[in-house]
């Protein structure tokens, strides 16, 4: 008897995401524990339990892999970054509780390192401008948004969370090599007061 054709579907569209998933975790551990440099695709597709032909089924390349990756860690920064702000009135709180989860969730092995130093030297420079607004450019703009929306004066709201996002990953990557977080805290929590008095 055959299978019906939406279920052979089904398995294969299982079978599909299956891979991929697996190659999107043993690449995961390994560019964390290896870096993206000493990771060869063998070492991956071994890790995976794989072929090289299930790999580049997947992916055109190891890049594509990489970046795969780091969309993905992007997304779990930016998922942290809106659990820990919501729920705030005040944009300020809000604010800072969005900037206490992002360095929390930056602080995860080998994520400050993957997104901030190895994604420049390896992705497109408009690749790297995407994962940074996913991992929280576009969470912290909005928040300036609503703290800056009845400022006086015109904002230049686009150059303040750029800004601000490089000073946030340059804090991010500090903290992941060693250096307390708690004054890093304190200078947002300062920045994003003296923001709010205009």
């Amino acid at each position: 008897m055959q299978r019906p054709a939406a279920a052979v579907r089904r398995s294969q569209a299982e079978r599909t995401d299956t891979t991929r998933a697996a190659l999107l975790a043993a690449a995961r551990e390994l560019f964390v524990s290896r870096g993206y440099a000493a990771t060869g695709t063998p070492d991956i597709v071994a890790a995976a339990g794989l072929t090289r032909g299930a790999l580049y089924h997947h992916f055109a390349d190891k890049t594509a892999l990489f970046l795969a990756v780091a969309e993905q860690l992007a997304q779990e920064v930016a998922d942290d970054v809106a659990r820990g702000s919501a729920h705030h009135e005040r944009p300020i709180d809000a604010l800072l509780a969005g900037a206490e989860a992002y360095f929390s969730s930056m602080g995860q092995p080998g994520r400050a390192r993957l997104l901030l130093v190895e994604a420049p030297s390896v992705l497109s420079p408009a690749q790297v401008m995407a994962l940074s607004e996913r991992a929280g450019a576009l969470a912290l703009k909005e928040g300036l948004n609503q703290l800056l929306g009845a400022a006086r004066e015109p904002v230049p709201l686009h150059e303040l969370t750029v800004l601000l996002s490089a000073a946030f990953d340059r804090a991010a990557l500090a903290i992941a090599q060693g250096e307390a977080p708690g004054p890093y805290r304190e200078a947002f929590r300062r920045l994003f007061n003296g923001l709010a008095r205009g």
